[in-house]
C-alpha cells in the first residue's frame, strides 16, 4: 500500500508485546508522523501524551482508560482493537466466553468513548470457539484475528479512507475486574459441572482458580499448565 502520509497519529499499546510491535510499525511505515506510548499494567500515561493533539489515535492492547480530554485531542477518530466480539465487553473476555461455553467469539474495533468499550462499533472479525478450546488456545487465535483486522482498518485510515460503520451494537454493560476475580472462586457447594466451567475459563499458567472453604483460601496448583495471558 502507498500513501501520502498527510496523517497524524497516537498508538498506544502493550509492552512487550509483538503484535504491538507489528502494528506500531506499519503505523510508523504509513503515517507522516507517529507518536507511541507502550506500557504495562500500572504504568501512569504520561504528560506528554496526554497533551498530544493530533488525527487519530489507536489504542491496541493498551494498558490505559484513555481520558475523555486526550480522546478529544483526535480530529478525524480515536479507535480501539478490543479482543473479543461486541458481546464480551470489559475485562476478562476471553475467560467469560469460555464459561458460558460460547459458540463464537471474535475481535471489535469501535471508536473510543469516555466509558470503556461502549463506542460506535466500526467492525467485527468472528470466528467459531471449539469444544476443546483453552484459554491458550482462544487467545491464540483471537490474537491472529485481532492484527489482521488492525492492518485492514489502519489502511483505510492511512489512505483518508471514511471507516466502516457496524449494524452490530454491544450487548451487555462491559464486564468488571470485579465479576471477573468472582470467576477464580471455587466453593464446596458448586457442581461438578460449574467447577468444570470455571476451570476451563481460568486455568492459565500462574492464573488459577482457588478453593474457598469456611473463609479459609486454597489455591489451586494445576499438575501442568499452559501458556501466559494477556
Amino acid at each position: 500500500m502507498t500513501t501520502n502520509k498527510k496523517f497524524s497519529l497516537l498508538f498506544l499499546g502493550k509492552a512487550d508485546d509483538n503484535d504491538c510491535i507489528r502494528a506500531l510499525e506499519f503505523c510508523q511505515q504509513n503515517f507522516a508522523r507517529v507518536t507511541h506510548c507502550l506500557g504495562k499494567w500500572g504504568d501512569p500515561l504520561p504528560d506528554d501524551i496526554r497533551r498530544w493533539k493530533g488525527d487519530y489515535i489507536i489504542s491496541y492492547l493498551s494498558r490505559w482508560v484513555v481520558p475523555e480530554e486526550l480522546l478529544s485531542r483526535a480530529k478525524k477518530a480515536a479507535i480501539n482493537f478490543h479482543p473479543a466480539s461486541p458481546e464480551y465487553p470489559g475485562i476478562g473476555c476471553n475467560n467469560f466466553a469460555l464459561y458460558e461455553n460460547a459458540k463464537e467469539y471474535g475481535v471489535t474495533c469501535h471508536h473510543m468513548a469516555s466509558k470503556v468499550d461502549t463506542g460506535g462499533i466500526i467492525a467485527v472479525k468472528r470466528f467459531p470457539v471449539y469444544p476443546e478450546d483453552d484459554v491458550a488456545s482462544l487467545l491464540k487465535r483471537t490474537y491472529e484475528n485481532q492484527i489482521a483486522l488492525f492492518f485492514e482498518i489502519t489502511q483505510l485510515m492511512a489512505a483518508g479512507k471514511d471507516l466502516p460503520v457496524a449494524s452490530e451494537k454491544w450487548t451487555r454493560p462491559p464486564f468488571t475486574r470485579k465479576q471477573f476475580n468472582e470467576l477464580f472462586k471455587v466453593t464446596p457447594d458448586m457442581s461438578k459441572e460449574e467447577i468444570t466451567r470455571r476451570l476451563r475459563a481460568i486455568s492459565y499458567e500462574h492464573w488459577q482458580p482457588y478453593i474457598e472453604i469456611e473463609g479459609f483460601r486454597f489455591e489451586y496448583k494445576p499438575e501442568k499448565t499452559q501458556g501466559a495471558q494477556s
